[in-house]
């Protein structure tokens, strides 16, 4: 068993492997409510928008992390705001603010040679070389994100379930869904370190999407994701090492080929446990209902 312990001896390997975990319990806290209400467009175009800010902040020497906390910020004000036009659906929104922050990060990556290799860092991710004030900060954000879940639960609920609930509720739904666009921007924000832009979802979605079908509790959901984010993150870092693969990439393979395996498991789980097709009666010989026509019945039911 040398073989599953040993690249986790290795110092850089352990602290890419805390890192994991923190991002999968900071991806499921926000990941199930992304799941429950449709709003993976809204991850993707987020993920994308903190483009901008990356190019800024490596061309100034500054921090990655604040310029694509900005950038992120920018675009999560930039849908909001757009939402509450009656003029425009918010995919629309989201679309075009999508493009605009693609497109302006592209140009400001246009002005340096030599920002390629960070750019493969923020597509691909680069858990590997991970800091330790990098899980200092991960563990910040993942408190962040736990008194955010839980302030704003009940009205995230409602806001999942029945918007129009929750505005007889006094929950003020409006205030909720930018509360929950700040939740999946923080989620995003700590996660590009670890898998990248590109590859976010793998944790952001893969976990709570592969624990929805076995959980009812909300909670449950959660806790779940957390657990098949954190064992993501081993799989991948294991077959990484013994492999010689990209890191990032595998963790997120892991997380979706996990999703996959569930998904078939729930259906075969659904076929199993689903009620037997009722039978037609059959009548006496010779009449319309025949054995040999009730058994024809029962074949085309079938």
């Amino acid at each position: 068993m040398e073989w599953l312990w040993s690249p986790f001896e290795v110092a850089f390997v352990q602290r890419a492997l805390w890192a994991g975990v923190l991002v999968s319990c900071v991806c499921a806290l926000a990941g199930t409510w992304v799941v429950l209400r449709g709003m993976a467009f809204l991850g993707d175009a987020m993920s994308h928008g903190m483009l901008p800010g990356v190019a800024t902040a490596s061309l100034l020497g500054a921090n990655l992390l604040l310029g694509a906390a900005i950038s992120a910020a920018v675009m999560a004000l930039g849908v909001t705001a757009l939402s509450r036009s009656p003029r425009l659906s918010q995919d629309t929104s989201i679309g075009l603010l999508f493009v605009g922050m693609l497109s302006l990060g592209v140009i400001i990556v246009s002005r340096s040679q030599s920002f390629a290799v960070d750019l493969t860092g923020y597509l691909f991710g680069d858990v590997l070389a991970v800091r330790q004030q990098d899980l200092v900060q991960l563990t910040l954000a993942l408190a962040l994100a736990a008194l955010l879940a839980l302030l704003g639960h009940r009205a995230f609920v409602a806001l999942a379930f029945d918007p129009r609930k929750a505005r007889t509720l006094g929950l003020r739904p409006a205030l909720a869904h930018a509360a929950l666009i700040a939740l999946v921007t923080l989620a995003i924000v700590a996660s590009f370190r670890v898998v990248g832009a590109l590859l976010v979802f793998g944790l952001l979605i893969a976990p709570p999407a592969a624990v929805l079908p076995w959980a009812r509790r909300i909670t449950t959901i959660m806790l779940g994701a957390a657990l098949v984010g954190s064992l993501s993150t081993f799989l991948g870092l294991l077959l990484s090492w013994h492999l010689g693969i990209a890191a990032g990439a595998t963790v997120a393979a892991v997380a979706v080929l996990l999703f996959l395996l569930s998904t078939a498991l729930a259906a075969v789980r659904e076929r199993r446990t689903a009620p037997a097709p009722a039978r037609t009666p059959r009548s006496s010989p010779g009449s319309a209902d025949s054995p040999q026509t009730a058994s024809r019945t029962e074949v085309e039911t079938v």
